[in-house]
């Protein structure tokens, strides 16, 4: 590594931890245990952090924002957990800090000594902030996925989370060895009647915490770009109303499931209750808008980990 490349990563060591501690709001020994270091080292990257300057422009206009925003999209929505992040300027598009964020809040309810049941869905954000977790031991925890991990063809699907987190969780993994949408209702009831499958599917529906990404159901639908459905069955779901999407299931503005079509043959878990689990939506993003809203007004998810333009945008949405 040259002395620049070195000095960079320097940088990026000190930023993430300066960001952990001032705008995810984590104690340095939260810090120290996300980044592999011990307290005190973690407590010098904080401080050469404000130093050096790298937080000034996030802290000196993020924190009481995002505070702010999380408590009108609480009263309005009446959720039961909200974490919002600093907007990214560069990559609006993409995971950054809100991957960052859903790591360290995993992490949070993985340390917990009580026994919990944990679910995952899928998306693009999850992956990332899979990417993101330090290993973490937790025999005393199961984790759970509720979407299906095979594609059409066969093969595991990319943006599947649960094998990279038994890799670095060490706790009992059960994945969901079926497809995302099964070909037809009969095939579906077939795979879900197999014993294994139905524990699975049990075990989704008591989750204490589930953690699920929320797609479009726009023109880059992530359902028919990867492939699950096609154009035509995309465009009749526009027609039926559809604006969202998790773990497969489809639902409209109002976060109504929509009835029939591909409903029908969702081979994944159903989204897991409210009344019983934290359900906690991981998304932003102009393109998320609408389906955000749907499943919080619909009570499909309770909780919402999201990004600072994405809040208000949220909160713009007419209720007419």
């Amino acid at each position: 590594m040259t002395a620049k490349k070195e000095a960079n990563a320097k940088l990026d060591f000190m930023a993430k931890a300066g960001w952990l501690y001032y705008m995810a709001g984590k104690s340095q020994d939260e810090i120290a245990h996300k980044l592999g270091v011990s307290r005190q080292t973690a407590q010098r990257l904080v401080a050469r952090a404000v130093s050096n300057g790298l937080i000034k422009i996030r802290f000196d206009h993020a924190v009481g924002d995002c505070m702010e925003l999380g408590a009108r999209l609480s009263q309005r929505y009446g959720l039961q957990f909200v974490e919002i992040v600093p907007s990214e300027t560069r990559d609006a598009n993409g995971p950054g800090g809100l991957a960052q964020a859903a790591a360290a809040e995993i992490e949070r309810r993985l340390s917990s000594p009580k026994p919990l049941v944990v679910a995952i869905g899928t998306g693009h954000t999850l992956k990332a902030a899979v990417e993101e977790m330090v290993p973490v031991e937790a025999p005393q925890h199961r984790i759970v996925s509720l979407t299906g991990n095979i594609t059409r063809e066969g093969s595991v699907w990319f943006y599947n989370v649960v094998f990279k987190m038994a890799d670095l969780v060490t706790a009992k993994c059960f994945p969901m060895p079926v497809p995302v949408i099964a070909s037809s209702r009969q095939e579906r009831t077939t795979l879900h009647s197999q014993p294994g499958i139905g524990k699975t599917l049990a075990l989704a529906a008591r989750a204490d915490v589930a953690f699920v990404g929320v797609g479009d159901v726009g023109a880059e639908a992530p359902l028919s770009i990867d492939g699950f459905i096609s154009r035509d069955e995309l465009v009749e779901l526009q027609r039926a109303g559809a604006v969202g999407e998790i773990v497969g299931w489809t639902f409209d503005r109002h976060g109504n499931l929509i009835k029939g079509m591909t409903n029908d043959r969702v081979a994944s878990a159903p989204i897991p209750c409210c009344s019983r689990t934290l359900v906690i939506g991981v998304a932003k993003g102009k393109r998320k808008v609408a389906a955000l809203h749907g499943a919080l007004t619909g009570k499909l998810i309770n909780g919402l980990m999201t990004d600072e333009a994405t809040a208000i945008a949220l909160l713009n949405v007419s209720t007419a």
